[in-house]
């Protein structure tokens, strides 16, 4: 085998450099996406990222990182609450069912439980302490 690339030989000429994918017609101009929209969406990757943290996706266990999934869950919160009075209460409240849900789970997935308070995102949401049918089944 030899060691010269086939562009090298003489007699033959370089593939053509494949064309570079039209990146402007792909992608919306940053300035017109709305901030409701830019949000919501880092609110989602953020929720997803803590789910698959918390071995809630498929092969969960394979994935699970509990103190990923509090970093994540803890920006999250901070996301969320920071943002509320600018999304509206149409966008914010299943953003902080996402977030209530995700927090639950991770009490759930500790071995050790935070002290209501001190779970991710708690010191920007408040104590959650889940159902009453969750607590009394404590």
């Amino acid at each position: 085998m030899s060691e010269t690339a086939p562009a090298d030989r003489p007699g033959e000429t370089p593939d053509p450099a494949p064309a570079a994918p039209d990146v402007e017609g792909l992608t919306r101009d940053i300035a017109d996406v709305p901030a409701v929209e830019v949000i919501t969406t880092v609110a989602v990757h953020l929720m997803s990222s803590a789910a698959v943290n918390l071995g809630l996706a498929e092969g969960g266990e394979e994935h699970k990182d509990l103190d990923e999934a509090r970093k994540l869950i803890t920006a999250l919160a901070g996301l969320v609450t920071a943002s509320a009075t600018e999304v509206g209460s149409y966008h914010a409240a299943p953003l902080r069912d996402g977030l209530k849900s995700l927090q639950l789970a991770f009490r759930e997935a500790s071995a050790v439980p935070d002290e209501p308070g001190q779970g991710p995102g708690e010191k920007f949401t408040g104590p959650v302490l889940g159902s009453p049918a969750a607590r009394s089944a404590r």
